[in-house]
């Protein structure tokens, strides 16, 4: 009787240590040393030494044959992104969840942005577009502003006071301009002695790009004749024009060849009655200058000998 109670918890410690891993992990160094042992191997041979492998590389890694627990979650949460969305979009998107083998890197690249990231990038493009004529408008602004700040200041230490400046609604860029000399050998001289005339008063506009273009000048009054002011007070003159202009040019030299012009061209006041009393218009003046722009660009312009100043 003993001896059969001695075979069933025998038969028992047996069963136990073979469905207890962990018991028979405890156990490696007791008593029953070498049959654990011999189950080992046995169960080694089974499973072919599988768990080692799952030791050194963890669940979903590259080195692991099977999916690993990472990876099935992946695609699980893939396929039901999958779905809920366009066949292109859904196989980008599992391509990226899964890793993405080339197939499914192909399927992502071809379903492009969604919709959301496609709106993102064009209203950047369209903000980084904006952006770059507000900076070369600034930039334009700057170099005109410091340019006629220096041809003030430069205006102010004239000591002969050929001509003076006064701002238009405190503009810097749209200037009244007064002419208070002209050659004292000249007939114009004469007029404006005779009519108690002080100066001869011209506008000046600066444009965007100035110095880079010339600015639009006129004659405001008095009313002249000859002396190449044509109607509404424009003014004849190469060196105002796109083509004759240079950014070298400063305001004071443009008024000493204006005032030069005046006498070659036998300017006089006008003194017509009625006429004399007309105001020149900006609006007859500016179409006035683009007609002769453009028939001295047909015909080109006449330049006048080094004798004649």
């Amino acid at each position: 009787m003993a001896t059969l109670l001695r075979k069933i918890g025998l038969i028992r410690l047996h069963n136990r240590d073979t469905e207890d891993p962990k018991h028979h992990h405890n156990h490696r160094g007791g008593g029953g040393g070498q049959q654990s042992a011999s189950l080992r191997g046995k169960g080694g041979a089974k499973s072919g030494g599988h768990k080692p492998q799952q030791q050194q590389h963890p669940a979903g890694g590259a080195g692991d044959a099977s999916p690993g627990p990472g990876k099935g979650k992946g695609k699980r949460a893939a396929e039901l992104a999958q779905r809920d969305k366009p066949p292109l979009l859904a196989a980008g998107a599992a391509g990226a969840a899964s890793g993405g083998g080339p197939r499914e890197r192909a399927a992502g690249a071809r379903a492009g942005p969604g919709p959301a990231a496609a709106a993102a990038a064009a209203a950047a493009a369209a903000a980084g577009g904006s952006l770059v004529p507000a900076a070369r408008q600034q930039h334009c602004t700057q170099v005109r502003s410091r340019r006629l700040m220096k041809e003030l200041q430069d205006i102010a230490r004239l000591s002969d006071r050929f001509i003076s400046v006064e701002l238009v609604d405190e503009s810097l860029f749209d200037w009244n301009v007064k002419l208070h000399q002209v050659d004292k050998d000249s007939v114009l001289w004469q007029d404006m002695k005779e009519t108690n005339t002080e100066f001869i008063l011209l506008n000046l506009t600066f444009p965007d790009n100035f110095p880079f273009s010339p600015p639009f000048m006129r004659v405001l009054s008095p009313r002249l004749e000859n002396g190449y002011v044509l109607d509404g007070g424009a003014i004849c003159m190469e060196l105002l024009t796109p083509r004759g202009w240079s950014s070298a040019y400063t305001v004071e030299a443009v008024m000493r060849q204006f005032a030069a012009s005046l006498v070659k061209g036998q300017g006089r006041i006008c003194r017509k009655a009625g006429k004399s009393k007309k105001s020149f218009s900006r609006k007859e003046a500016e179409a006035t200058f683009k007609s002769l722009v453009k028939t001295h660009e047909k015909y080109g312009w006449v330049t006048p000998p080094v004798s004649d100043g």
